[in-house]
């Protein structure tokens, strides 16, 4: 899979893919590595679209000034 295109949602299900398969244990030790590394790259991707989505918040929570209102997201 391409990590850097695909939506968010596409690359957390393919993120729960893998773990599935490697908490099954039944994946040869060459596969597992390269699920592993997939799996770092999909992490690492995600977050990268999470910091953005938080900008992009950030941006329309704005005053008439153009100063950003900063709240902190509530914990659910």
């Amino acid at each position: 899979m391409d990590q850097e295109n695909g939506s968010f949602e596409a690359k957390m299900q393919r993120l729960e893919q893998i773990v599935r398969a490697m908490e099954r244990g039944d994946v040869p030790l060459e596969a597992s590595l390269k699920l592993f590394q997939e799996g770092t790259e999909l992490v690492r991707s995600c977050g990268k679209l999470l910091d953005e989505a938080e900008l992009q918040v950030k941006k329309v929570m704005a005053d008439a000034n153009g100063a950003p209102i900063l709240e902190d997201m509530p914990n659910e």
